[in-house]
């Protein structure tokens, strides 16, 4: 049986239970979205995935609709709140990404889907992270995150294509629930989330 082939039956399986398993979690965190930041509970965005093809992706929203006087979004910094935070720092924010896990726009582990503006911005050698199909965590999640460079973190992405394995899938979500315990590398140095990736110098 081919890699790819076990790597979707190892991806819908894991969403399944995963599903089963968390759907209370998944309900009492809709609930409090709801509350504390309001509707829409669920943050639904267009992000590229395998070969760049753009699919939506769907998180828990983290952040509040608040703007200034002629109607355009505060900062980032602004809008998240301080249970934005919370379901960042616990990933509790990417639980809906398992339906896309299901559904097959994305799998487990591999290169975190970014935005689809930064799609011409890619060298020859960044573009190779589309070559598989994007995921909840990555290789460039256990090692840094939010905190590393861009450079750092597409480096990473496409050492994970080239070395793709079970086995390393296996051992990036063990490391991924350790990251998520000491909740590190959530946003870059000075930023709320990541700061915005504007090409190469």
């Amino acid at each position: 049986m081919r890699r790819v082939t076990v790597k979707r039956l190892l991806d819908l399986f894991a969403a399944i239970v995963a599903l089963l398993l968390l759907w209370p979690v998944l309900l009492i965190v809709a609930l409090l979205v709801a509350v504390k930041l309001g509707r829409p509970v669920l943050f639904s965005q267009v992000r590229p995935g395998k070969h760049g093809r753009p699919f939506k992706m769907y998180k828990f929203r983290t952040m509040t609709d608040a703007r200034d006087d002629s109607g355009e979004l505060l900062p980032d910094s602004e809008r998240l709140t301080s249970f934005g935070r919370f379901l960042r720092s616990t990933s509790l924010d990417e639980l809906p990404e398992l339906w896309n896990v299901l559904v097959g726009n994305m799998s487990l582990v591999g290169p975190r889907p970014l935005l689809m503006e930064y799609l011409p911005l890619y060298s020859e050698h960044q573009r190779r992270r589309h070559e598989m199909p994007p995921g909840i965590t990555g290789w460039a999640q256990v090692n840094g995150r939010n905190a590393i460079s861009w450079q750092q973190k597409f480096d990473y992405d496409v050492w994970y294509v080239d070395h793709q394995s079970i086995w390393l899938d296996l051992k990036i979500i063990w490391l991924t629930v350790l990251k998520v315990i000491k909740r590190d590398g959530i946003s870059g140095e000075g930023e709320a989330t990541m700061s915005k990736f504007e090409g190469n110098a």
